[in-house]
């Protein structure tokens, strides 16, 4: 899938997940739904991408939920 595809989708969550109180917790939530609702291939993406460009046009809770929870 397209990276900018994928970056824009994980964006929309993390806009949603933006105005929680608890960001530890809205991090595992964004994760929980990366998890859940995406496949493996994207997860593998959108972590790649995290690790070797830095998250670059990513949300920040998005960046910290996929290099602390997310599952590859």
């Amino acid at each position: 899938m397209d990276i900018q595809r994928l970056i824009s989708m994980a964006n929309q969550i993390g806009d949603f997940y933006e105005s929680y109180p608890d960001q530890n917790q809205a991090q595992q939530d964004i994760a929980g739904h990366l998890n859940k609702f995406w496949a493996l291939p994207m997860r593998k993406q959108i972590a790649q991408y995290v690790n070797e460009q830095g998250g670059k046009g990513l949300h920040q809770q998005v960046q910290t939920a996929v290099k602390s929870y997310l599952q590859v």
